[in-house]
């Protein structure tokens, strides 16, 4: 399946009405079904399902590892995802829809709204990466002139997992969180340590991209847009450095600038 189709349009351009052809993204739901059970429904670009099934298991910790899983194969044509695993956590089935409201991290603040997220997030003070101004904005640049397919239609988010070198992995969707599991799925099954990279991001640092940073082991999120404050709130805590407004030669560095360094 195509990642983009055209669709006929009238433009209205230097004051005047034409028809012409635009490129859309396309939109693809696949559910994914877990020993036999229908798990979750996600709403994605279709490119790297398999990637994105498996970031999208690790992040909701039905999985620690690649290998925890004994069979995946993606049913294109009706829009499924079958995964077999080892051994499907007791609190998966018991929670996995719940509304979970606690403290963040034994802070007074609720932070988390899922069991799974307050289980799995990761503390990440101890991490000493360090990156320059100017490998803020060269990153961020790399994303930039790697993002065809949002040139082309305006349509998607992307994200990139890199070091302080360049960019090690990226993938785009139309969904922030889908991207971010792509990026995880694609380190799971290729070895690829998530815990010392930067994460580059093109939309809203949210609460939601935060925690899944945390999971990942990204202790720096670079971003072009603003960040919310519940999301910084949840860096202040677990040691994630967020930046934000990265554009021209200008940003700002909102939670533990220490990792900022000229």
């Amino acid at each position: 399946m195509q990642n983009e189709t055209n669709f006929s349009i009238v433009r209205f351009k230097d004051g005047e009405l034409s028809r012409t052809d635009d490129t859309i993204v396309t939109e693809f739901p696949i559910t994914i079904k877990l020993n036999q059970e229908e798990f979750a429904t996600l709403v994605c670009t279709p490119e790297y399902l398999e990637e994105m099934v498996i970031g999208f298991l690790a992040s909701e910790h039905v999985i620690k590892q690649y290998d925890d899983i004994d069979e995946l194969w993606i049913e294109e044509g009706r829009g499924f995802a079958h995964v077999k695993v080892r051994q499907q956590p007791d609190l998966i089935g018991k929670f996995r829809s719940k509304r979970y409201v606690t403290s963040c991290c034994g802070m007074s603040r609720q932070g988390f709204y899922f069991v799974n997220d307050a289980l799995t997030v990761k503390r990440l003070h101890h991490i000493h990466l360090s990156l320059t101004p100017r490998n803020c904005i060269s990153l961020m640049n790399s994303l930039q002139l790697e993002a065809s397919t949002f040139k082309r239609t305006g349509g998607v988010h992307n994200a990139a997992l890199c070091d302080q070198n360049g960019l090690v992995v990226m993938r785009m969707d139309i969904g922030r969180h889908n991207a971010l599991d792509k990026l995880y799925g694609y380190c799971l099954k290729n070895s690829i340590p998530t815990d010392n990279k930067v994460l580059v991001f093109s939309g809203r640092i949210s609460s939601e991209i935060l925690i899944k940073a945390s999971k990942m082991g990204c202790a720096v999120v670079l971003s072009k847009s603003a960040p919310t404050e519940l999301a910084l709130e949840l860096a202040s805590k677990l040691g994630i450095t967020t930046v934000g407004f990265i554009r021209n030669q200008s940003f700002n560095i909102y939670t533990h600038d220490w990792r900022i360094q000229d």
